[in-house]
């Protein structure tokens, strides 16, 4: 039989009984559309996650003040800044001093006890050209409003209190004294711990927050090919007395560390959407099966006709891998539009990958080749005259 008899026989079953089919098409298309679906959101993710450090740089180091032997506090010392500037790859640094006692309000008729977590930072002038982070609002710090009660609010902060735009009448409470909103700061990839955090000039921190100008956090920008070897003296050179209470840390390895993570918890979903792919494909063979013996009488007839062993046992396949390949079609389709819009309102770009969409179908048509095997040769088998006589 040519090609196109052999579809058009296949495809009776499906045009007889199309609710049948669509239901049972049901269940490949969901584990197809769990699958692409899942694949494409997280494709996105990385890919929008690889512009940003492409855009950002990966050459962002930081020292931190750790622990003390004891399992106290660490301080850096005040040259900290001075010394680490002078290693020769450092091609820009700043700094972060926490202020510990400054808890951040809306308004005086704040309870105490509920300082939402905000932590007061001081900063330096350079703080966000070296990390990379944007100012969504306002006016950021300088040499002039440094030393009078003026804040920035990161991201997340600007949200808890419910700061929409600076202002000369925005104000907060900061450790007992009124700050005005001068900038509101866009949520920053490579030190999210400002988003969380109110900004204020290191001279002001000092003046009215009681701030030891002791740094809390050294940002360092270094030659890309260099950045491990700046790691390696980084703590050293921070804090010669004591370079193992210095905490060194490459921001961009904790992205890669959340990437990885990411694609282990996406493999767990294709894991499930394979699940329920395998589950259509039980569903397509209970509908094959089914279908045998309600049609037991065709088979006998076509067989009386002379149509032979493989022909029956043909076209009954055909119907399975139609059946599957609909839902598969169906599901990839679905999967991709769930992308584009998932992508679209992140406002990331949306990357479908092809290999996810050809071998979802791939496998679709492998499901529905084994659902329809057993069917296909049940009817194979029957005899024209045992068919004929079924009631």
């Amino acid at each position: 039989m040519p090609v196109s008899d052999v579809i058009r026989v296949g495809a009776v079953g499906l045009r007889t009984r199309p609710l049948r089919a669509v239901l049972s098409s049901l269940g490949i298309a969901i584990g197809i559309a769990a699958m692409v679906a899942v694949i494409g959101i997280s494709a996105s993710s990385r890919a929008e996650l690889d512009r940003t450090l492409d855009a950002l740089g990966t050459n962002l180091l930081t020292a931190d003040a750790g622990s003390t032997f004891t399992g106290g506090a660490a301080t850096l010392p005040l040259t900290a800044e001075s010394m680490i500037g002078r290693i020769g790859p450092v091609e820009a640094t700043s700094a972060t001093g926490l202020v510990p006692d400054a808890k951040v309000y809306r308004n005086d008729r704040i309870p105490v006890e509920q300082s939402g977590g905000i932590a007061t930072y001081a900063a330096r002038n350079d703080l966000l050209a070296t990390t990379g982070t944007a100012l969504k609002a306002g006016s950021w710090l300088n040499s002039a409003t440094g030393h009078y009660p003026v804040a920035v609010l990161g991201a997340y902060t600007a949200e808890r209190l419910g700061i929409t735009s600076p202002g000369p009448d925005v104000t907060v409470i900061i450790g007992g004294v009124r700050f005005v909103v001068v900038g509101i700061l866009e949520p920053s990839v490579l030190a999210p711990e400002l988003d969380s955090a109110a900004l204020t000039g290191w001279p002001v921190a000092e003046s009215l927050l009681g701030f030891d100008g002791h740094p809390t956090r050294v940002y360092t920008r270094s030659a890309e090919a260099q950045v491990e070897q700046v790691a390696a003296v980084l703590g050293a050179t921070a804090n010669p007395e004591a370079p193992n209470e210095v905490d060194v840390s490459r921001p961009s390895d904790a992205l890669a560390a959340q990437q990885a993570a990411d694609r282990a918890f996406t493999g767990l979903l294709v894991g499930l959407g394979a699940v329920a792919l395998l589950v259509g494909g039980v569903g397509i063979a209970n509908t094959m099966v089914i279908s045998v013996l309600e049609r037991r009488a065709e088979i006998g007839l076509r067989r009386s006709l002379g149509a032979t062993h493989g022909q029956v046992r043909t076209q009954f396949l055909v119907e399975s891998l139609l059946l599957s390949g609909l839902g598969g079609l169906a599901g990839a389709a679905i999967g991709a539009a769930a992308t584009v819009g998932y992508a679209t309102y992140q406002g990331w770009t949306a990357v479908v990958p092809l290999w996810a969409v050809a071998g979802g179908l791939a496998a679709t048509l492998l499901v529905g080749c084994i659902a329809g095997l057993y069917p296909a040769v049940r009817a194979s088998r029957l005899s024209p005259t045992e068919a004929l006589a079924a009631p």
